[in-house]
């Protein structure tokens, strides 16, 4: 047989796929998504975003939901870590040295992306647990280490509701930038936390 022969009888692997652009375009999705709703969205629009061919968005994420869920998953590879938690020894303090610019930046976009994905969860209701994981459980998390050792050391009640005082300040910021359209800044924050959230945990003001 001749050489030739021999080497079109081999089998011929296809081009590996390319996964190192994943990060930019998971992020593309994101800022689609947070402008644009799930709705208006397209892969196009990503695409274009992402400097990206539609056909590599295609062979990695066959539909735009399962885009859509990889990008919001990939949300909640970036939350802080409970170790580099603030420990002031108030829970004001605590709250307060958490509230830093990258935060909020990230804070707003993850409730755009909230905002983004409703009707795409109202369709399929299965996939709300997957966006709460991802977009609310990890800062829901570290406010709940916060609040409970404000509990150990006496400065709250054990009988607070600490899952209520977790979700005050996230509700008036959902309402504030999505309602209102009003940016949320840092004094705005430290207003919320000494008004309303200390008084609802029972700490009085000093």
């Amino acid at each position: 047989m001749r050489q030739a022969e021999l080497t079109d009888s081999k089998p011929r692997l296809g081009r590996k796929r390319d996964d190192s652009r994943d990060p930019e375009i998971l992020d593309a999705t994101l800022d689609v998504l947070a402008e644009h709703g799930y709705d208006g969205m397209t892969i196009d629009m990503v695409a274009a975003r992402a400097k990206a061919g539609k056909a590599t968005l295609y062979r990695r994420w066959p539909s735009k939901p399962e885009l859509v869920l990889d990008a919001v998953a990939c949300m909640k590879a970036t939350t802080l870590d409970p170790q580099s938690l603030p420990d002031t020894g108030t829970l004001r303090g605590d709250l307060i040295a958490m509230i830093k610019a990258p935060t909020l930046r990230d804070a707003e976009r993850k409730l755009k992306v909230m905002a983004g994905i409703v009707s795409m969860i109202a369709r399929n209701p299965e996939l709300a647990d997957a966006a709460r994981d991802a977009l609310v459980e990890p800062r829901a998390a570290l406010n709940r280490i916060i609040f409970q050792r404000a509990v150990d050391r006496g400065e709250i009640s054990a009988d607070v509701d600490i899952e209520t005082l977790i979700g005050i300040a996230p509700a008036i910021v959902a309402y504030r930038t999505l309602l209102l359209q009003k940016p949320v800044t840092r004094e705005f924050m430290i207003s919320t936390i000494d008004t309303v959230v200390l008084p609802a945990a029972g700490v009085r003001p000093s």
